[in-house]
């Protein structure tokens, strides 16, 4: 079944102009610029050529080094009707790391756009209950007071020292 690529940018192109289109083994992911997050998400949901009435995911990127804008925001999206999934892509520079919240679109994106920020340190605009929700509110960097986000590739891989107890590594003890 499924919604051919054309049908897509044609429906995206009077909210986000000319759409970056990335392709990789079947899978579409479409970049949108942040400021048009929300109208497109919106418009993709109720277009009867397209119903992508299924958020199943929201996550982020985090490119580090590699490039800039060093943050991606990836939703990911079904449509039932058509049998068919897409990716919508939105780039957050490391210095704003702010998005536009689909939850008005999706319910679901509460828990996916909350699991992100505690994750990421996104912060997404207009989330009715913005919080942190495996770490604790306090969970900062003991020396700098700066709050610590685990998913990031600037993260310590053994963890922050004195921040949790670690078991012991030493096979003789039980």
């Amino acid at each position: 079944m499924g919604i051919s690529t054309t049908t897509i940018r044609e429906i995206l192109a009077p909210i986000c102009g000319n759409t970056t289109l990335y392709e990789h083994r079947g899978d579409r992911t479409f970049g949108i610029d942040r400021d048009d997050i929300v109208d497109a998400a919106r418009e993709l949901r109720d277009n009867p050529d397209t119903q992508f009435t299924m958020l199943r995911d929201v996550t982020a990127v985090d490119w580090y080094d590699r490039r800039s804008p060093r943050f991606d925001v990836i939703y990911i999206l079904y449509s039932l009707a058509f049998k068919d999934r897409i990716r919508l892509r939105v780039s957050i520079e490391e210095k704003d790391l702010i998005c536009p919240s689909v939850v008005e679109v999706w319910e679901a994106a509460n828990w996916y756009e909350r699991e992100t920020f505690d994750m990421y340190g996104i912060v997404f605009e207009g989330h009715p209950d913005l919080r942190r929700f495996y770490m604790p509110e306090d969970f900062v960097d003991p020396e700098t007071g700066e709050a610590l986000y685990p998913m990031r590739k600037d993260f310590p891989v053994m963890g922050v020292p004195g921040s949790l107890p670690l078991p012991s590594m030493d096979p003789n003890d039980n």
